[in-house]
């Protein structure tokens, strides 16, 4: 995964997304990432106390979310990769690798890291290769940890590659690597704080181009990370040493 200090989460001012049982996984898909969830929900930190959110009672399907996604009230802990491509009073926005937007909101709660030194929102400059974690809502991202220049990884992935989004274009089927033998989509909690910021931190390592919009720790004590904005993986899974071990559709 990316190396540096920031595995250190700071929580924003609300408490963390608490970790809540995941139910329901629906086979919508769409053109947009708005059926997500549009609750407030805290973004990522340190262990919460917060009550645990109720699972949506609707598919949470979004663009290029393949054969479904685990249910959700609303934002939950993950982020993306990219490169700054503009800059506002009151964010950001990145493109990813595969070409999907994403729109970043800055809070006086968020931290900042320029490659492995502790940096302010001056870092945040057009042009420049950006990781985000923060409570992801579809296509945007409150930000609790913006790192500018993230260090490069030693990690890699199990085996193929990421497959950008294309409206109306089937994605792959593809699965590589290890995939939890108990494992069956909606199973799980959601997972947040250093936990969840890990397991995004290191699947965006291996297959960079999606947006992470939520953890889920499952029964054995792996991970699995959902991936938006893409056709492929849709779910990678990371183990309890936030090792990507496997991704599937």
């Amino acid at each position: 995964m990316f190396s540096s200090k920031r595995s250190k989460v700071i929580a924003t001012g609300a408490a963390a997304v608490a970790i809540a049982t995941v139910t329901a996984c629906g086979s919508s898909t769409s053109s947009t990432a708005s059926t997500n969830g549009s609750s407030a929900a805290p973004a990522a930190g340190s262990s919460s106390s917060s009550a645990a959110p109720t699972a949506s009672s609707s598919p949470a399907g979004g663009f290029g979310s393949g054969s479904g996604s685990n249910a959700r009230s609303g934002p939950a802990a993950g982020g993306s990769v990219g490169t700054i491509t503009s800059v506002s009073s009151s964010g950001f926005t990145l493109t990813t690798a595969t070409g999907e937007k994403v729109t970043v909101k800055e809070a006086s709660s968020t931290t900042y890291e320029k490659g492995t030194s502790t940096a302010t929102s001056a870092a945040v400059t057009t042009g420049e290769p950006v990781l985000v974690l923060g409570a992801t809502d579809n296509t945007t991202i409150t930000a609790t940890q913006i790192i500018v220049q993230p260090p490069a990884t030693s990690g890699s992935n199990p085996g193929g590659k990421t497959i950008g989004y294309t409206q109306g274009t089937q994605g792959s089927t593809e699965k590589v690597g290890t995939i939890p033998s108990d494992y069956t989509q909606g199973s799980g909690t959601l997972a947040s704080g250093t936990t969840a910021a890990k397991a995004t931190e290191a699947a965006l390592a291996a297959y960079p181009g999606g947006i992470v919009d939520r953890v889920v720790e499952l029964g054995n004590g792996d991970y699995e990370v959902h991936n938006i904005g893409v056709n492929w993986p849709h779910h990678i899974f990371v183990n309890q040493d936030f090792q990507v071990i496997g991704a599937d559709d």
